[in-house]
């Protein structure tokens, strides 16, 4: 399992609409053939930040299934017009919890 993390900055003032448009495009990525799970978070601090938790099968599975698809373009055409800037977007793998490998 693969965790992809997006910052994503929120133009100040939009940030509700954002959300709104989040709520109605998550299924686009959500039903993405490899996507475990979509987990949308917003900062307490800086609220104008917001967090995209994704669970993918893997790398792959991000790339191929959804970046590279009408997919993408149909989800950023629904929150792309809200973003500040471009988010940061990362992977990453959990780190193994014991000698046995296991993150739990």
């Amino acid at each position: 399992m693969v965790l992809e993390v997006a910052l994503i900055d929120i133009t100040p003032g939009a940030e509700d609409a954002f959300a709104a448009a989040y709520q109605a495009a998550r299924p686009i990525l959500a039903t993405t053939p490899g996507c475990r799970s979509v987990r949308m978070t917003r900062g307490v601090e800086s609220p104008s930040r917001f967090v995209l938790l994704v669970e993918w099968d893997s790398v792959e599975a991000h790339t191929e299934n959804f970046r590279n698809t009408d997919r993408f373009s149909q989800w950023r055409g629904r929150i792309g017009q809200y973003f500040a800037n471009p988010p940061l977007v990362e992977h990453f793998l959990d780190v193994p919890a014991d000698s046995n490998g296991s993150a739990d």
